[in-house]
C-alpha cells in the first residue's frame, strides 16, 4: 500500500500523519498515534463528552471554534483544520489556560475522567466569547450551561463546573504564539486545491482504490465521485456512521466526505424559502431556522448535545433514514422539500416522500441530498414542536410531535402534523390533518383530532416507552398545543414533564 496522509495544525505546528485508514477515528489518532492521552474514551458514541476536543477553521475570514466528540469523528475530516486537546492549552511557561485555572479554583474536578472534555468545551466557549469582543466580560449562566450540554459529570456535579465557566474571564489567556493561526489555516486550505484533497491507497492492477477518503470542495466534483463510486460510504459529521464504526465495528474503506463542499455548507434565503445546504451543521441550520421561528429555539437546544450539533449536519440527520431523528417531524410540519442531486441533474420531493421504509430512502445510488428547502412562516402560522424523552437533553425521543396550523378568523386552513418515534419512518399524520383542516380552531375540534391522532399510528413498545403510552401522549400533545396558544396561557405549560403528559 502506498502511503497517504492528513495534515492539520496541532500546538501551533503543522502535523502530518501518514498511513491513516479511511475509517480511523480522530480519538484513536490522537491517543494512539500522537499520544494525547488526556483525550478519554468513555461511551464511544458521542454521549458523554469525555473525548471532547476543539476544532478551528477559517469561515468567511474569521476563525470559528467548535467543540466536537472525537470518538465518532473520522480522523481525515480534520485535514486542513486546527485541533486542540486538554494537553495543548497551557502556555509555554506552564501557565494554565483560564478554562483550566477556573476548574481548579472552583473545585470542578473530582475523579477527573470527564474533566478534559469539560475543559475543552469551556475552551471553545472562551474562544467564541473572545472572538465576539467580550474576552473580559463574564459569560452568562445560560450560555455556560448551553456550552457544556454535551458533557456528563458523575462526581462533582455541575454547579462548580458552571461556576468555572462564569469566572474564566478573571484570567488572561496564556501566550502561545497563535497570532498567525489564520494564515496557517488558509495556507493549509490552499494546499488542498480547488478540487479537494483525495487520499488513496491503491493495489496494483485494481480498477478502483482499495481505500480512499475523498473530501471534494465543489458540488460538481462530489457528484462525479458519487457516480464513479456508488458503493462508497457518504459521511458528513459522522454522528451516526462513527457509532457504526465504534459500536457495530463496521469498516469503510472508501469514504466520500461531503462537509467541504462549499455549495452544501451555505444557508441562504431565496424569496419565500430558506435554502439550507445539506452539509450545514445542525447548530448553524437550527440557528437560522430559529431566527425565522424564535419559538423553536427551546426545541433545538434539546437536540442531542452541543458537540453533536456542531459536528452533525441537517442533511445527515435526514439522509440516514432514522425514524427517531427529531428534525424530520419538524420539517414535515413545515412543508419542507428536499433537493436530490446527481450528474444526471436535480429533482425535488416533499420530505415525507423521501422515507420509503425503516432506514430506506429515495436516494438513488449516484445521488446525494443537496439542499433542504424550508418555507418562511406566514402571518397565520401557529407552530409548536414537542420532544418527549426520559432525559431533558442529550436523549432520544420516545415521541416527537410537531404541529403547524394556518389559522385565520377562527378557522383552520392548512394543517400539517409531523410525528417521529411512532412508526418505521418519520410520518405525516394525514388523517389528523384532515380532521383539522377547514374546522373551527376550538377545543372540540382539537379533542376530536386528538382521538384521530391516537389511532393513526401503531407504535411499538420498547425501552423508551410502551405503545399505549406513545398513543396516549400523541393525543395529549395535540391538546397541549391548543392550550398553549390560547391568550393568557401560563408560561409554565411549556415545561411540562413526561408524567404530566401521560
Amino acid at each position: 500500500m502506498s502511503p497517504y496522509s492528513l495534515r492539520f495544525i496541532h500546538r501551533n505546528t503543522l502535523v502530518e500523519v501518514r498511513n491513516v485508514p479511511s475509517d480511523r477515528t480522530l480519538l484513536d489518532l490522537l491517543r494512539d498515534d500522537l499520544h494525547c492521552t488526556a483525550v478519554k474514551e468513555g461511551c464511544a458514541s458521542g454521549d458523554c463528552g469525555a473525548c471532547t476536543v476543539t476544532l478551528a477553521e477559517v469561515v468567511d475570514g474569521k476563525i470559528e471554534y467548535r467543540a466536537i466528540n472525537s470518538c465518532i469523528r473520522l480522523a481525515h475530516s480534520v485535514d486542513g483544520l486546527a485541533v486542540w486537546t486538554a494537553q495543548d492549552l497551557a502556555g509555554d511557561d506552564g501557565t494554565l489556560h483560564p478554562a483550566q485555572q477556573a476548574m481548579v479554583e472552583c473545585h470542578g474536578s473530582q475523579c477527573g475522567f470527564c474533566t478534559p472534555g469539560f475543559v475543552m468545551s469551556l475552551f471553545a466557549l472562551y474562544r467564541q466569547h473572545a472572538s465576539d469582543g467580550e474576552a473580559l466580560a463574564p459569560i452568562s449562566r445560560e450560555r455556560a450551561q448551553f456550552a457544556i450540554s454535551g458533557n456528563l459529570c458523575r462526581c462533582t456535579g455541575y454547579r462548580p463546573i458552571v461556576d468555572a465557566a462564569l469566572t474564566m474571564h478573571h484570567w488572561p489567556e496564556p501566550e502561545r504564539g497563535e497570532a498567525s493561526l489564520s494564515e496557517k489555516l488558509q495556507a493549509l486550505e490552499a494546499l488542498a486545491g480547488g478540487g479537494g484533497r483525495v487520499a488513496e491507497d491503491s493495489e496494483a492492477g485494481a480498477a478502483q482504490p482499495a481505500a480512499a477518503y475523498w473530501a471534494p470542495r465543489k458540488l460538481a466534483d462530489l457528484l462525479s465521485l458519487r457516480a464513479a463510486h456508488p458503493d462508497a460510504q457518504l459521511v458528513a459529521g459522522c454522528t451516526d456512521v462513527g457509532i457504526w464504526i465504534t459500536k457495530a465495528h463496521k469498516r469503510y474503506e472508501r469514504i466520500i466526505d461531503v462537509t467541504r463542499v462549499a455549495e452544501l455548507r451555505r444557508i441562504e434565503t431565496d424569496g419565500s424559502m430558506l435554502v439550507i445546504g445539506a452539509a450545514a451543521t445542525l447548530n448553524d441550520a437550527f440557528a437560522q431556522m430559529a431566527l425565522q421561528r424564535p419559538g423553536l429555539a427551546h426545541f433545538f437546544e434539546r437536540f442531542a448535545g452541543l458537540p453533536v450539533r456542531q459536528s452533525g449536519t441537517l442533511g445527515g440527520n435526514i439522509a440516514n433514514g432514522s425514524p427517531i431523528g427529531d428534525s424530520m417531524p419538524l420539517l414535515i410540519a413545515l412543508d419542507a422539500r428536499l433537493v436530490l442531486a446527481s450528474v444526471r441533474g436535480e429533482r425535488q420531493m416533499p420530505i415525507e416522500a423521501f422515507f420509503l421504509g425503516y432506514r430506506q430512502t429515495a436516494l438513488a445510488p449516484d445521488e446525494v441530498l443537496a439542499h433542504i428547502l424550508v418555507p418562511v412562516p406566514s402571518a397565520q402560522e401557529i407552530l409548536r414542536a414537542y420532544k418527549i424523552s426520559k432525559r431533558f437533553e442529550d436523549d432520544i425521543s420516545a415521541v416527537c410531535l410537531c404541529v403547524a396550523l394556518e389559522v385565520e378568523d377562527g378557522m383552520i386552513g392548512q394543517a400539517r402534523v409531523g410525528a417521529g418515534g411512532v412508526a418505521a419512518v418519520p410520518s405525516r399524520a394525514v388523517r389528523t390533518e384532515a380532521a383539522l383542516a377547514g374546522q373551527p380552531f376550538s377545543s372540540a375540534t382539537l379533542e376530536a383530532a386528538a382521538e384521530v391522532l391516537r389511532s393513526e399510528f401503531e407504535p411499538i413498545s420498547d425501552m423508551r416507552a410502551s405503545s399505549a403510552y406513545r398513543r396516549q401522549v400523541l393525543g395529549n400533545l395535540l391538546l397541549r398545543f391548543f392550550e398553549e396558544v390560547q391568550p393568557g396561557a401560563p408560561a409554565a405549560l411549556a415545561d411540562l414533564s413526561l408524567e404530566d403528559l401521560a
